[in-house]
């Protein structure tokens, strides 16, 4: 299909300007202590009073110390993970060019490890839930416990910002989270 050059670069310009394409805005938000508590045991007390229902509690944990997307973590499988070499294989990693086929091994930090070993083992999947199942029960739960602006994807941010805190280095950040270099960079002058 024939497309002039100019005009797609003039519509991508007109777009940019009136807010329809472009970069999304930058977040900083990062979930107090208090917060934090406050979700982990609301969904701690509504897997005691309904077992069936997704433990969540485990889920978040493993967000944060993974640093992990939701998607992500719902196709890690128990053939997947590497205990010995602390490691998880996360199948069809989010990537600019490659959606599919893009498999990679990342780095595990010890309490993320504690948490997938916790999990039964009944199915292939170490998190056999559907990530919009996931998505709505954190967004119910902030709603009920009226924590405002915070989203499931920020638990990634502050899993990545709490690996710098305690102290490790780009390459061991990087190890675990698979952000570019460039964007690891740019975390660690937000947390210092």
């Amino acid at each position: 299909m024939g497309l002039d050059q100019g005009a797609l670069k003039d519509a991508l310009a007109v777009c940019g300007r009136l807010g329809i394409s472009g970069k999304g805005r930058s977040r900083d938000r990062r979930p107090t202590l208090d917060e934090l508590d406050a979700l982990l045991s609301l969904f701690e007390k509504k897997n005691q009073h309904r077992p069936a229902s997704v433990p969540m509690h485990p889920v978040v944990g493993f967000a944060l110390f993974s640093t992990r997307r939701q998607e992500e973590i719902t196709r890690i499988t128990w053939e997947g993970l590497d205990v010995a070499h602390r490691r998880v294989l996360i199948s069809d990693m989010k990537h600019p060019g490659d959606k599919i086929g893009n498999d990679v091994w990342c780095d595990l930090p010890y309490e993320a490890l504690k948490i997938v070993m916790a999990m039964p083992r009944y199915k292939d999947q170490v998190f056999p839930y559907h990530s919009d199942t996931i998505s709505a029960a954190f967004t119910r739960a902030c709603r009920l416990l009226e924590i405002k602006d915070l989203r499931f994807h920020d638990l990634r941010h502050e899993g990545v910002s709490r690996l710098f805190e305690i102290g490790l280095s780009i390459p061991q950040v990087t190890a675990v989270s698979r952000l570019s270099v460039f964007r690891v960079f740019r975390r660690t002058e937000a947390v210092w």
